[in-house]
């Protein structure tokens, strides 16, 4: 009898304060799978945002706490590309040559980015959603360079039932958001994002689908601003039929 696997839900900060559907959407998700899905208690953030400023120690305290969170609780997930890469490639740097290393590298190997858990782990791409529109999809940087997911999404957007899914030009460039990279360079931030907003306008999408809910907010705070049918939305949110 093949044993169930136990999913750790790292729902991020992010879809935890703000978008907590997408949380939500990605344990009914993985529990469709046959998956046993809990969000461990205490469990809050990776420590990304104090790494990226420079913050060190309180970077290393934050995900430190997460390690032991994290303990003995199953493969983790996270809809989020961006928190996942914290994880992946720089807990390992945070935590070299400390008396938590060993523990950092063992989190590393059992943790994954939603869309790589169901495709690459799970086997599994037809998760029976089902959109009557047309769908494009944009790689979100973390997801797409520290953890080379390039076809899991589309994988997963192509078994989408009665969505046509079209290219994004320039679908690998930044949207600009980066985090605190559009607070302190915030005029770049919008010359990233006026270029963004004109190739996803020539998809003339009803949906521009992200593994990212940061992502997703910049983008769509610009669509906002536009006459645009189309809207911006985690592809968890798609797949779970949330929309």
């Amino acid at each position: 009898m093949t044993q169930q696997r136990r999913v750790a839900l790292f729902v991020t900060c992010i879809v935890d304060q703000i978008y907590p559907n997408i949380g939500f959407s990605t344990a009914e998700l993985l529990e469709a799978q046959g998956v046993q899905v809990h969000v461990p208690k205490g469990l809050t953030c990776c420590g990304q945002m104090a790494f990226n400023a420079g913050f060190r120690d309180d970077a290393y305290a934050v995900a430190g706490r997460t390690l032991e969170v994290l303990r003995n609780q199953g493969d983790v997930v996270l809809p989020s590309g961006s928190c996942g890469a914290m994880i992946r490639h720089l807990y390992h740097e945070l935590f070299q040559g400390t008396p938590h290393e060993a523990a950092a590298d063992e989190l590393i190997s059992r943790t994954y980015e939603l869309t790589e858990y169901l495709v690459d782990v799970l086997g599994v791409t037809d998760v029976g959603a089902r959109f009557n529109g047309r769908v494009t999809w944009h790689d979100a940087c973390h997801g797409y360079r520290f953890l080379g997911l390039k076809q899991q999404g589309r994988a997963l957007l192509a078994k989408v039932h009665g969505a046509e899914v079209v290219p994004l030009p320039g679908c690998d460039q930044c949207c600009g958001f980066g985090g605190l990279f559009a607070v302190k360079q915030a005029a770049l931030s919008e010359a990233m994002l006026a270029s963004k907003l004109e190739n996803i306008a020539k998809t003339e999408a009803d949906l521009l689908v992200v593994g990212d809910a940061s992502c997703m907010t910049q983008m769509q705070g610009g669509l906002n601003r536009t006459t645009t049918r189309t809207k911006a939305r985690h592809i968890a949110e798609l797949l779970a039929n949330k929309l």
